[in-house]
């Protein structure tokens, strides 16, 4: 019987990982709601955890952080938390990439969880996982123009066929993890629902940002050592107005990275 950690090794991913029940996930969706109603959409806000106190709630899952220690080690920060949002009969998708290539990192001691608060199904545009591709390192992405692409820059690897893929859906309350260097994608939502999940990306302590001295994160477990990283506030309240006006700060200082890092890769 495999475990997580020798799954994760021989597939560069994990997937269900429950973590709470479905009407505790419906209680974080009405929350994310009642939000948007007051500011707008919360889809790709960086560092979402420093104005919504129940991302990070999610994110300190204690479930969830034993399963990333599993992985990472005692000593984790919190890197980033991220709302993906694809609407109904939408367009919008994931190209295949590589989370690692454009966040400027020494190493790759990181897993990324993205947590279900809908049920992600093939319909809806779950993710779909490259078994094994974790373990070739990185690929060469190109940055593409295409408005309906979620990433920043259109990132995107070519040649890859989804036959060699596999499909991870979720049921809400559900996550799965991978590592940076898994390729994975995601299709349209065809569905008549939103598909909710928070992307939360998780980092070994002694993990360097080679890009800038500005970068920040948040120790969720063990001690931190290095102190390599500038500390992010959690959120407390619901919704922290004045942390979310300073997310734009972060957010066009990630940006800048993933720029600086595009120019490095391309074909």
């Amino acid at each position: 019987m495999q475990t997580l950690k020798s799954q994760f090794e021989v597939d560069g991913f994990y997937a269900p990982l429950r973590l709470i029940d479905t009407e505790e996930s419906w209680s974080y969706w009405q929350s994310l709601e009642a939000i948007e109603r007051k500011i707008g959409s919360l889809h790709y806000q960086f560092k979402i955890h420093t104005a919504v106190a129940m991302a990070y709630e999610l994110a300190t899952n204690k479930t969830l952080l034993d399963s990333v220690e599993e992985l990472l080690g005692p000593n984790i920060l919190l890197y980033n938390a991220t709302f993906i949002i694809k609407e109904p009969h939408s367009d919008s998708h994931v190209s295949w990439h590589q989370d690692l290539t454009y966040w400027g990192f020494n190493d790759d001691k990181q897993v990324s969880a993205w947590v279900a608060l809908s049920d992600a199904t093939s319909e809806n545009g779950c993710m779909h996982m490259l078994p094994g591709s974790h373990r070739n390192g990185q690929r060469t992405h190109s940055v593409t123009e295409d408005s309906n692409n979620a990433l920043y820059l259109g990132q995107k690897v070519k040649g890859i066929s989804n036959d060699q893929s596999r499909s991870v859906s979720l049921k809400a309350g559900e996550a799965s993890l991978h590592h940076g260097w898994t390729l994975h994608t995601s299709h349209p939502n065809r569905s008549n629902e939103r598909r909710i999940g928070l992307n939360l990306n998780y980092i070994s302590t002694d993990m360097l940002q080679t890009q800038t001295k500005e970068d920040s994160a948040t120790l969720v477990r063990g001690i931190d050592n290095y102190n390599h990283f500038k500390s992010d506030t959690p959120a407390t309240v619901e919704f922290d107005k004045d942390a979310w006006e300073r997310l734009t700060r972060s957010n066009e200082l990630i940006r800048q990275t993933y720029s600086k890092m595009s120019k490095t890769n391309q074909p």
